[in-house]
């Protein structure tokens, strides 16, 4: 090891001994009763046995990006992680989930793989310097460095060098970012675009689309439907509801109805009749959301005007729909970052916005990612 790596690692000791007792005292809050004591104790949180390609994410996020990666791999996946979120999105795709150590303890608890696969900034100099000593190749993907953060890792750029020194191969997002990253020092760099969007939501029945305006609440969840349509002005065009729940319908039914009636306005459910010829529909069939995006015009998306942490965006941002969330996108923050054009509301602010509608810029995706290259990568280690 070198001198650097020396005191880079008796630098992470002495603050390893200075958090003792935050950590001791956080380990005793449930949200981190699992994560702590595996990450900064390695309690029940063992090195991976067999050597197999070697996933580290962050969080959930990052941790369903590799799905689509993970589903084309004929060899044992090993994922680390760090959150508690990215721990059961990862334990679905594999067995074999770890929390990623403190870096105090990587140079002991790595054991050879045949390729690191680290997913944006987890730019840990311990993991790739103990990957590296253990003859692992390594890959960062999905590498992306935002304008808010280029400054800080320019002021940092002594220490990014010496990571990127042990960094084989880079995947960026864009050009720029690929400037960005190989002035940091990182080599061997291609542009991919964000593996985020490397699958795209797929029309499996094509609808006609009304001539009217449309407007979409997609994956609605209780309390939501009723702060739409208190929001909602027919004049606006006609209101889809797809609730995220089926077992929800027939409740989101009688709301639909009832709203009608007062309002002088038609309703129907799509499971008996298959059209939009009303001014309310309740789409009341599993697998149709896609299908109504396609033919909507804006999209109000649900499950983050309460706090469910919010729903998918890539879909309607496909499909050029104008879109509208909720503040509650705790679980999809990585995706809308993967998005231009759309509008974060809160509950009180939703009625003021759905007048101006159609004023809204139309979203879109950033460049589509490829996958790809990663995968030709995998299939070519031994």
């Amino acid at each position: 090891m070198s001198l650097f790596s020396i005191l880079y690692y008796l630098l992470a000791l002495v603050l390893y001994v200075l958090a003792l007792p935050v950590l001791l005292f956080k380990s005793r809050n449930k949200k981190y009763s699992k994560a702590i004591p595996a990450r900064f104790f390695l309690k029940d949180n063992s090195s991976f046995k067999d050597s197999g390609i070697w996933f580290h994410c962050c969080s959930f996020g990052e941790t369903k990006a590799i799905a689509p990666i993970v589903d084309k791999i004929d060899d044992i996946v090993n994922i680390s992680i760090t959150t508690n979120t990215g721990f059961d999105e990862a334990s679905k795709l594999t067995s074999n989930v770890r929390y990623l150590p403190y870096e105090l303890f990587l140079p002991f608890w790595i054991n050879k793989q045949k390729l690191l696969v680290v997913m944006e900034a987890e730019l840990w100099y311990m993991l790739f310097l103990s990957a590296k000593i253990k003859r692992t190749k390594t890959i960062l993907l999905n590498a992306r460095i935002s304008d808010k953060s280029y400054d800080s890792y320019k002021k940092f750029s002594w220490l990014y060098k010496r990571i990127f020194a042990n960094i084989d191969k880079v995947y960026a997002q864009s050009d720029l970012d690929r400037q960005r990253l190989e002035e940091l020092g990182a080599k061997s760099v291609e542009v991919i675009g964000n593996i985020k969007l490397s699958t795209m939501p797929k029309v499996t029945k094509e609808y006609k689309r009304p001539k009217e305006f449309v407007i979409t609440a997609g994956s609605t969840h209780e309390n939501e439907e009723q702060l739409i349509l208190d929001a909602y002005d027919s004049s606006l065009g006609k209101l889809i509801v797809v609730p995220r729940h089926p077992e929800r319908f027939d409740k989101v039914a009688l709301m639909l109805e009832e709203y009608g009636k007062n309002n002088s306005l038609t309703f129907h459910r799509f499971s008996q009749q298959e059209d939009f010829s009303s001014d309310l529909v309740l789409v009341d069939k599993m697998g149709e959301l896609n299908n109504i995006y396609a033919i909507s015009d804006a999209v109000i998306l649900g499950g983050a005007f309460e706090k469910i942490g919010g729903h998918n965006p890539v879909e309607p941002a496909f499909f050029g729909c104008k879109l509208i969330s909720g503040e509650h996108i705790f679980n999809q923050k990585p995706l809308f970052e993967a998005i231009n054009d759309y509008k974060i509301v809160k509950n009180e602010e939703l009625k003021d916005i759905i007048k101006d509608i159609k004023n809204l810029e139309n979203s879109s995706l950033d460049e589509i990612g490829d996958i790809t290259p990663i995968l030709n990568d995998i299939k070519g280690i031994k």
